[in-house]
């Protein structure tokens, strides 16, 4: 039997399954799409969630710790970060995986759905049936050259909306809520004031004594609330603004740079790659 590991891919590599092909989308998303058979695989507390689809094949799949059987195209399973699993895979089997990291979606859930954070959670699933995911992942991810620049925006656009899916049909609330957050008045304000001061070097001080904090508190809190840390939101709203402005069409690299509060445009591509998997340039070309 498998060792465990905390990671899906390298628990998955380690039983021999075949790795056809792989896309890191920067900001807490990957993909990989692989082929396995006769074998067997263990799950042992992944720091990830993975959203995986069987795209061929997994009729032989059992889950050994349920006793759940019932694999085949198009069924889902959703495996939340901190679960434990072992799959027993009869016969020939080709999946694709999404694998999301728990500050992400927390993330997607404040900034797409204004969802509280401390409230979500990931149903488990296995051999679920979701022909609107299903079809979203067959339709819209599946077929994209994953390493060609051109198709990264619509990648990277087709999994939030599968991140979206999830949060609205496969989450809830539970015993992994987290307490001790910002009150909800005290919350808006400090992203309101985010928002009007992307361009400046916001600081922690600063939007601590917004809050009425000491840094380390409102540091705690603020991730209780908002399901990152401050420093990345900042950085995610700067992206989000950069994002609009490239497909406005009238300002310069260095001008969006600015007015998103990057040191440099040197700076903001480096950032804005390392977010989406483009430079601005050819996100603005691609829009």
């Amino acid at each position: 039997m498998t060792a465990p590991n905390p990671d899906v891919r390298d628990a998955l590599s380690r039983t021999g399954a075949a790795l056809l092909r792989s896309a890191d989308l920067g900001r807490g998303l990957s993909l990989a799409e692989w082929q396995n058979r006769d074998n067997r695989a263990r799950y042992d507390r992944p720091d990830h969630h993975t959203l995986s689809l069987y795209l061929e094949g997994g009729e032989g799949v059992v889950r050994e710790d349920g006793a759940v059987s019932g694999g085949g195209p198009d069924k889902l399973c959703l495996l939340p970060a901190g679960h434990e699993s072992r799959w027993l895979i009869g016969g020939p089997l080709r999946m694709l995986h999404l694998y999301v990291a728990p500050e992400t979606l927390a993330y997607q859930a404040v900034s797409a759905l204004d969802v509280d954070p401390r409230t979500v959670s990931l149903h488990e699933l296995t051999f679920a049936e979701d022909p609107a995911t299903a079809m979203l992942m067959r339709g819209a991810v599946l077929p994209l050259d994953w390493a060609a620049g051109a198709d990264r925006m619509a990648l990277g656009s087709a999994c939030h909306l599968l991140l979206h899916a999830l949060l609205r049909r496969h989450a809830g609330g539970g015993a992994r809520a987290v307490t001790g957050g910002l009150a909800p008045a005290i919350r808006r304000r400090i992203a309101e004031l985010v928002e009007a001061r992307l361009a400046e070097a916001l600081s922690l001080d600063v939007l601590a004594d917004e809050a009425g904090l000491s840094t380390f508190h409102f540091a705690k809190m603020f991730k209780a609330s908002f399901g990152v840390p401050p420093h990345r939101y900042v950085t995610e709203r700067r992206i989000a603004r950069a994002k609009d402005l490239l497909a406005e069409g009238g300002a310069s690299l260095a001008q969006i740079a600015l007015a998103c509060g990057f040191a440099s445009q040197s700076h903001f591509t480096r950032r804005f790659a390392q977010a989406t998997g483009l430079t601005p340039a050819a996100w603005r070309g691609a829009a």
